[in-house]
C-alpha cells in the first residue's frame, strides 16, 4: 500500500495524476515535470560507480539506499542516475557543475514500480511512501565521496 501511496504522489506532478499511471501501463515510463513537487539531480555514472569502486547493482543497491535514504533511477541507456530531492532552487545547489539539479521547465522519464533492472530506465531504491525523497546533503556525500575517489585514481 506504501508503494502504490509514493507512485500517486509522484503522478500528482502531472496535472493529470491519471495520465502518468497510463503511461506506466502502457509504455512502463512516465513523463513528470520537475520543479514544484520534486527536483532530481543528474549524477554521471562514473562518479556513482567511483564512489562504492564498484559496477555491480545488486552490490550497490543497498549501500546507495542506506547513504541516500531515498529514491533513485538508473538511465541504463545514457549512463546517468537520477536522485529524487526536494524542490530547491538550482543557484543553492554547489555541484551544478559536476551533477546537476533538474528543476522547473525539465521533464524526466519516472520508471513504473514493476522496473527494478536494465535495460532502460529503473529504479535502483524506489521510493518507499509518499514524499520519499532524498535530502539534498546526502546525494552532496555521495557526490563527495566519489570526487574524491575519482581523484585518487588519477594520482
Amino acid at each position: 500500500m506504501a508503494e502504490r501511496d509514493a507512485f500517486d504522489w509522484l503522478a500528482r506532478a502531472q496535472t493529470a495524476p491519471e495520465q502518468a499511471h497510463r503511461e506506466w501501463t502502457d509504455q512502463k515510463v512516465a513523463l513528470l515535470p520537475l520543479g514544484e513537487r520534486f527536483c532530481a539531480i543528474r549524477l554521471p555514472t562514473a562518479l556513482v560507480h567511483g564512489a562504492f569502486a564498484s559496477d555491480d547493482m545488486k552490490a550497490m543497491a543497498a549501500p546507495l539506499a542506506d547513504l541516500l535514504n531515498g529514491p533513485l533511477i538508473r538511465d541504463h541507456f545514457g549512463q546517468y542516475y537520477y536522485a529524487l530531492i526536494e524542490p530547491t532552487p538550482k543557484e543553492r545547489w554547489a555541484y551544478n557543475n559536476v551533477a546537476p539539479l533538474l528543476g522547473a521547465g525539465t521533464y524526466l522519464g519516472v520508471p513504473a514500480a514493476s522496473r527494478r533492472e536494465a535495460p532502460g530506465i529503473y529504479w535502483v531504491v524506489p521510493p518507499r511512501f509518499a514524499d520519499d525523497l532524498c535530502a539534498p546533503k546526502s546525494v552532496a556525500a555521495l557526490i563527495a565521496i566519489g570526487r574524491n575517489l575519482s581523484a585518487e585514481d588519477e594520482q
